[in-house]
């Protein structure tokens, strides 16, 4: 199990999205898109070739790395995403499941 982060920021702590899996950093917080956007859709690419129903995305940072971050991710997994989202109220990430192929599935107990 992994939780993908899709672009690390040092300034925000998300150690405890850790408690889904290993955290994995898909872009450093100095990666810029627009700049080479071909090298950073291969890093992607390699990073989240085996995404699977047990790996979690963490949506953060450049929004068209997340956009991009998320159809690698379903591409890799049959169109299925794990993502994880941030409660700022209970201060806590919970799970949901989504299918680009059919809308929301529900989690898997």
């Amino acid at each position: 199990m992994a939780v993908y982060v899709t672009q690390e920021n040092p300034r925000v702590d998300i150690l405890s999205a850790n408690k889904w899996g290993d955290l994995v950093p898909l872009a450093s917080p100095f990666d810029q898109i627009h700049i080479n956007p071909g090298r950073i859709v291969s890093q992607l690419r390699r990073k989240l070739k085996g995404f699977s129903d047990d790996d979690w995305l963490l949506a953060m940072g450049d929004p068209a790395i997340i956009g991009v971050a998320f159809a690698i991710a379903a591409d890799a997994n049959r169109g299925r995403v794990g993502l994880l989202k941030w409660d700022k109220i209970e201060k806590s990430y919970y799970p949901v499941k989504i299918s680009v192929r059919g809308g929301i599935e529900e989690l898997q107990t």
